[in-house]
């Protein structure tokens, strides 16, 4: 995904001195203690989807992005606090010599704007020719290196300098920097721009804005958090494209929902019942849980003839475990156990993260799903991170095999302390853990310690609890 990936997001070429020798000088003006604010709301303004989310995005802007904010304040910007833009302050300048070279660029710059600009053709490696996609105008731009990568169709999210000398010349320079972006993406962010633009239009009334030179002139910022938007975007996709797996080539089921019940043999005689359900068979041939505990799973078609396990429930005498392979399947089968069971079941919670995973810049430029072996340990720390919210107010919710009781207060006679110290060995013989890594992942003596039951060695805890 090139949106994601910075080696393949745009290119840099150097600026004409004059022009070079400008842009310092701005800089220095906009890092001015009286400027200083101005170029910060600036800066949020045009990288605003970075900003909205408070340091916590995804993803990072690109070099190109905040380089191309940058020139949007020295070139766009009319402060908010009455301030002169920082053109005007520098030509009003009288303390310190500005070379010609220099004034030269100054009404280049003040009138060039953000633009989308099509790649026609590279007629030779001083000269490539350009189009506009807001206007259709047509462009001729000073070469480089940077053109010898550039191939017909592609889109560049830039800033274009008019040449000083001709007015009406369509003879520019590149400010530095580009985006890159594929036929289809450039268009995306165009249209999506454009409708941007109308709604502008229709709520204030005016079509002032038009002309596109007068729209990129005043709202070029647009294009830039609309790119930034679909960087992230095209992000989740990938992240929500991911194949997660077990070191033993199964889906890994980290959408997780847990329930209580009291009604054992009709949850169980239901169940078995479902469309596409089947015993879940172990080594041993006969379906498996000890005790009490029943297990089915759900299988879908997947590559080379075989079936793919994407769901399995598992009925305790007192729970209900849901484990699926996303997000969606979950939902589903939420929706048929509610219409199935009604108020027989109690919803206690559900855990929809999937392990964290870094993607790597060659996965992010994988042309196929990406597939992610989930370790055990991995497993641990999610399963642990839901029993702890799913536990986290258990010993005061009312509890179905406790008659509408909550442990804390059923545990404050002999006989309700002995039935739920019996409840919480229980659960935790039916911990998740056992079946997925081999031990339980959560603390149960927590749960112990909160109704005033005594705690239990973790080695021995689902068969021993001290009085």
């Amino acid at each position: 995904m090139k949106l994601a990936n910075e080696s393949a997001a745009g290119f840099w070429t150097p600026l004409p001195p004059g022009l070079d020798g400008l842009i310092a000088r701005l800089e220095v003006l906009s890092l001015s203690p009286m400027f200083q604010a101005q170029r910060d709301l600036a800066m949020s303004q045009a990288l605003r989807p970075y900003f909205e989310a408070g340091g916590r995005a995804p993803l990072p802007p690109f070099a190109q992005e905040v380089e191309l904010a940058t020139l949007m304040i020295y070139a766009d910007y009319y402060p908010q606090d009455g301030q002169l833009t920082l053109i005007e302050q520098l030509r009003d300048v009288v303390t310190e010599h500005i070379p010609e070279e220099e004034r030269a660029w100054l009404d280049p710059l003040k009138h060039s704007y953000m633009d989308l600009v099509e790649v026609c053709s590279s007629e030779s490696p001083q000269k490539m020719s350009c189009r506009s996609l807001g206007d259709r105008r047509a462009y001729q731009v000073g070469g480089g290196d940077f053109s010898k990568s550039l191939q017909p169709g592609q889109v560049l999210l830039t800033r274009l300098v008019q040449v000083p000398g001709d007015p009406d010349t369509n003879d520019v320079v590149v400010g530095g920097c580009a985006l890159i972006l594929s036929a289809e993406e450039g268009q995306t962010l165009y249209e999506t721009t454009k409708d941007y633009r109308r709604e502008m239009e229709l709520t204030g009334g005016s079509f002032e804005l038009g002309d596109w030179h007068e729209f990129a002139k005043r709202f070029g910022h647009m294009l830039l958090w609309i790119y930034a938007r679909m960087r992230l975007g095209a992000l989740l996709e990938i992240v929500a494209s991911i194949d997660y797996r077990t070191k033993d080539g199964e889906p890994h089921l980290y959408a997780l929902a847990l329930y209580e019940h009291r009604e054992f043999k009709f949850l169980r005689d239901q169940l078995a019942g479902f469309e596409g359900v089947e015993a879940d068979q172990p080594a041993g041939g006969s379906p498996s849980g000890s005790g009490g505990t029943m297990r089915w799973i759900q299988r879908e078609p997947a590559a080379a003839d075989k079936q793919s396990l994407v769901a399995r429930f598992t009925l305790t005498p007192t729970q209900l475990w849901v484990e699926t392979d996303s997000r969606e399947r979950l939902d589903a089968l939420k929706h048929q156990l509610a219409g199935t069971f009604g108020f027989s079941l109690h919803f206690r919670g559900e855990g929809t993260n999937p392990a964290p995973h870094l993607l790597t810049p060659e996965e992010l430029n994988a042309d196929q799903p990406l597939r992610v072996v989930v370790t055990p340990e991995q497993d641990a720390v999610l399963l642990k991170e839901f029993l702890e919210a799913a536990y986290l107010e258990w010993s005061d919710r009312e509890a179905p095999v406790l008659g509408g009781k909550t442990p804390r207060h059923a545990a404050t006679t002999p006989a309700g302390r002995e039935q739920v110290g019996r409840l919480i060995d229980e659960m935790e013989r039916d911990d998740p853990g056992w079946r997925r890594i081999g031990k339980p992942v959560f603390d149960y003596n927590v749960l112990r310690g909160h109704v005033g039951i005594d705690e239990v060695p973790r080695d021995d805890a689902p068969t021993r609890r001290s009085r």
